[in-house]
């Protein structure tokens, strides 16, 4: 078994871990109480489902620590999860501003702009764009479908994984996981550059909100749950990251990325209960703050 192939530092340190999960999964339900309890309903849901995302990318790491062959599991309902708050925060972002209609009422004459990352950073020379009810539609199409299309290639990828055609570190152009890796990375770089457009325009009218450091720890959770995991498991296939028996390269890859992931989590949990722990009051629609600079201010 996993603890009788463990010498005490190792026992020890899966204890810690978790432990720290442990942690981070009552703060959770302690923030999840006082957010049920003082947020108004219409944010209530979409705060909750924010916060979720570290404790339980936490939760699934762990689980994948002390039971190896449920990584697939585990990774996968993690980026289920990542994909609904992408979206989540998108919506949480309008729902600051006071609903769809305040915020077209606010920016009136302003302009989106589009040249922003992770796809567009480089083409300064794009034009920025109205801000319509249209225009604000695509932007919430561009994270809710990759809310939508990311859990049915987790489930196309969990069939083929039964079937053993799908092999997860697999980068062979003849295999499916190649291809439903790349189409999953080109509907999340679109997914973040809606969040990233919508963040460029709001930033400054909802700072008294506290938006950047919340940004700041969502952009933590993409980083460090998608790139960081992504880095670490190239590194173990290309044997990189040296085997130690009885673990392979790309087990111990795998168990490095899950103890860092529940470590990071872990502060992360820590940290939102902080930025979010809101006063009812402090929720209302903002006035404390103009248009970004270059659109055309307008009376609150």
């Amino acid at each position: 078994s996993l603890s009788a192939g463990l010498d005490l530092p190792g026992r020890f340190l899966f204890a810690t871990l978790t432990l720290m999960t442990l942690i981070a999964i009552l703060v959770f339900i302690e923030e999840a109480v006082y957010i049920y309890r003082k947020i108004p309903s219409s944010k209530r849901s979409i705060i909750i489902w924010i916060n979720a995302a570290a404790p339980v990318i936490s939760t699934t790491s762990c689980i994948g620590m002390w039971v190896p062959r449920s990584t697939m599991f585990t990774d996968f309902t993690a980026g289920i999860l990542f994909a609904i708050v992408i979206h989540k925060f998108l919506m949480m972002m309008i729902k600051e501003c006071g609903g769809q209609k305040v915020l077209l009422r606010q920016f009136e004459n302003g302009r989106f702009t589009i040249s922003t990352g992770p796809c567009c950073c480089c083409c300064l020379c794009l034009p920025r764009v109205p801000i319509t009810r249209q225009t604000l539609f695509w932007l919430k199409l561009g994270t809710f479908q990759f809310a939508v299309f990311r859990p049915v290639l987790v489930f196309l990828s969990i069939v083929l994984w039964t079937n053993g055609n799908y092999v997860l570190y697999n980068s062979s152009p003849k295999g499916p996981a190649l291809w439903i890796s790349c189409f999953i990375s080109a509907l999340t770089l679109f997914a973040l550059w809606a969040v990233g457009i919508m963040f460029r325009k709001v930033r400054i009218l909802l700072k008294c909100k506290n938006i950047i450091p919340k940004f700041a720890l969502y952009q933590f959770i993409v980083i460090l749950n998608q790139l960081q995991t992504t880095i670490i498991n190239i590194l173990a296939a290309q044997k990189i990251i040296p085997c130690a028996p009885p673990l392979s390269s790309t087990a111990r890859g795998s168990y490095i990325a899950q103890q860092l992931l529940i470590m990071e989590m872990f502060l992360i949990t820590v940290i939102s209960r902080v930025v979010y722990r809101r006063k009812y009051h402090d929720l209302e629609p903002p006035e404390c703050a103009a248009e970004e600079p270059g659109d055309k201010q307008q009376p609150p």
